[in-house]
Parts: C-alpha cells; structure tokens; sequence
C-alpha cells in the first residue's frame, strides 16, 4: 500500500504525543507478546489527553480500544480527537476485531501511526480503511526519530512478521580481556550486582530464553527472571541434541514452558522429558545435532518474537558461525582474568583469518555504564535492515 501519505516534519505537540504513545508502548513489554508492543493516546484539539492505554496480553485489548475505553471511563467523547499509535491499527480479525473499525465508530478525526504494521494481513490495510471513512489517517516518515523509536521496540515482531525468525540477542559477561569464565568454570560473579539485574530485564522483554545442554549440565541454572513483577515468565528452549538434561534439573522448577530441541531419536530419555512437562522437537542436521536455522523458523512458527540467549561459548559459537545471532548483548567487567574461557567458542579446524578486513564487522549500537561494568549492544552491520 505504496500510496498512503506520510506526514511531513512533525511540530513539536506532535511529537511530544507520539513521544508519550511510545511511553505507553514500553508497557507492553513481558505482556503483549506476540503482539507487538503498541501504546495509543488520543488528544482533544486543545491538548487534553481524553484516554491512553497499552496493548494487553495475547487476546485482549490492544492499545486503541484501551485509551478509547480509558476515555470512556473518563466520560470523555473522542469523535473530532487524534489518535497517535506507534502502530498502523490493525485491519483484520484475528484474536480480537479490528482496530481501526473501533476508531471509525468511536468518530476520532485523525489518526497519527509512527510505522507501517509489517504484518502481511494488515500491510497498509488499517491506514486504507481509515481513510476511508473520512479520517486523516498518516504515517510518519519511517526515518523519523518516533518511527525508529517504534521499530527498535518491536525489533523481534518485525523480524519474525518479514524474516520468518525471531530476533536473536545474545547475552555473554566476560572480563576485560573477553574471558567469562576461569579455566575450571567457574563464572559467578564476573559483573556486579547492578549489571546481573539488568540481564534480568532483559530476560523479561524476551519471549523465549535459549541455552545449551552444556550450560545445563554445567551450571545446573533456573533462567527464568527473577527480582522483577512480570506478566509471565519467558519460556525455556533447550538445544540439547542427546537429551542430557538431568531430570531433576532446576530449570523445571520456575512455571514457564520448556521445549527441548534435540537429534537424539524416541527412547526412555525423551519420554521422561515429556513427562516433566517439556515439549520435544527433532531437528537433526547432516552432523547429528540440532539444524540450529530451522530451530529458528520453528520458533517463528509458535510466534516467538524476541530469542534472548544465554549459552556455553560452544552453543554461542555456533550461532554465530551460521550467522544466526542478531545482537551482541555484552556486559564488560574491569577485570583482567588472563587464563580462561573465551566468549565465543572457534573449533581449532576453523582457519585463522587471512587479514583483518576479513572479521566480520559490527556496529555499536549502544554502549552505557552499568553499575561498574560496561554494557555494549553491538550488530552485525546491516542486520537491522529488513
């Protein structure tokens, strides 16, 4: 839907609305998914904000109908007010009905979306429809800083609606001299206090936490998000290609999903699994273990948006050896450990690079202080462009 008009530059009223709609969206985290996460708040023409909501959990309201149910409960009517949405309202019927019928019937005047939803059923379609009944329905133009604002925070729906996979942020925390661990193992604790509590807000904006049969066996841990109220806890999915996971493994005590991703074939192993509660897929590659890129398009599939991973360096290594990791999420400690684990696993038949030009290169997309480590978001250049 190539025609719809995109506003020009934005005065600033507007902008501190669009601003405040995205506010509302961040809401949404831990809750929405796998709906994106959307804020909506709809202004009178003097300025007075008549309702404002965020999406809710899968099935219930989405942020239009919240702010125009919220201005109901004010005792407010809408019809003449614009609405700003950091979504194109949606226009078909899937859990709940559409969108932009419920703006049409509520009689706003204008509707203000930061992006184009990317979803293939709607695609334009809300705008259209919108537009149709008479409302001064514009996009912003997708470079603008509240579209990327909006983009940014729904990284993982675009992906999966225009991919077919989830986002995948990798999260490692290693010394300054990239080390995460002593030559025996042991990690705890290598970051600080306010830089593991961060990790855990981060394991909250995901849908799904991702390790390895290694960490398992190694670590023995619970990931799942702790020291937060949320929603609902992400769920667990295990790469582990000859089910070794003990059966008494404190992943299964936190009340959260758990699906296995294995290459082992039907025996005892996996119906004991099964029996604990987990979901067993086979995926086997050439080599026998789990084809970690269809795992992906699985996960794509059961609507998993965002992959929050936290792994061995060997499961991590062979994400990015196969150009599946998205984002670096890495958390820096002043430390210097000399002898120990590295970050990223490289078999030793790996040949060394020829040059320097051949490392594949990354973009710092964000790089702040936590407590007294450093946090660095990086991506391979060009992943975000789709």
């Amino acid at each position: 839907m190539s025609d719809l008009p995109v506003l020009p530059p934005l005065p600033d009223h507007d902008l501190a609305w669009m601003a405040r709609a995205l506010e509302l969206a961040r809401g949404a985290i831990g809750l929405s998914d796998p709906n994106p996460r959307v804020g909506c708040v709809i202004v009178a023409e003097d300025g007075t904000v008549l309702g404002q909501g965020h999406t809710q959990q899968a099935g219930g309201p989405h942020a239009e109908v919240m702010a125009l149910r919220d201005a109901q409960a004010r005792g407010h009517a809408v019809k003449g007010a614009t609405a700003y949405v950091t979504l194109e309202p949606c226009s078909h019927h899937g859990r709940t009905p559409p969108c932009c019928d419920a703006l049409v019937a509520a009689g706003v005047g204008r509707v203000v979306a930061a992006l184009q939803d990317p979803n293939p059923q709607v695609a334009g379609r809300g705008m259209a429809r919108l537009r149709a009944s008479g409302i001064d329905a514009r996009l912003l133009d997708a470079a603008s800083e509240p579209a990327q604002g909006a983009r940014a925070l729904n990284i993982g729906f675009f992906s999966r609606m225009v991919r077919a996979r989830p986002w995948v942020r990798l999260k490692t925390a290693a010394s300054l001299d990239g080390k995460t661990a002593l030559p025996d193992g042991t990690s705890q604790w290598i970051t600080g206090e306010a830089a593991r509590a961060d990790g855990h807000r981060w394991r909250a904006r995901a849908a799904a936490l991702l390790t390895g049969a290694g960490t398992v066996l190694d670590d023995d841990p619970r990931l799942d998000v702790r020291g937060l109220t949320i929603a609902r806890q992400p769920t667990l999915v295990v790469v582990d290609s000859r089910l070794q996971t003990p059966l008494d493994a404190r992943l299964f005590a936190a009340e959260r999903p758990v699906w296995f991703y294995a290459a082992a074939p039907e025996d005892a192993r996996a119906d004991a699994l099964q029996a604990r509660g987990a979901h067993l897929t086979r995926m086997a590659d050439a080599q026998g273990k789990v084809d970690l890129a269809a795992m992906l398009a699985d996960l794509a599939r059961r609507e998993i948006n965002e992959l929050h991973v936290e792994a061995g360096h060997k499961l991590a290594g062979s994400l990015l050896r196969a150009g599946l990791v998205d984002e670096l999420l890495v958390y820096l400690a002043p430390k210097l450990i000399g002898e120990g684990l590295d970050m990223f696993h490289r078999p030793t038949r790996t040949s060394p690079l020829a040059a320097l030009a051949d490392a594949p290169a990354l973009v710092f997309h964000d790089v702040q202080r936590i407590g007294d480590d450093l946090r660095i978001l990086a991506r391979p250049a060009g992943r975000d462009a789709f």
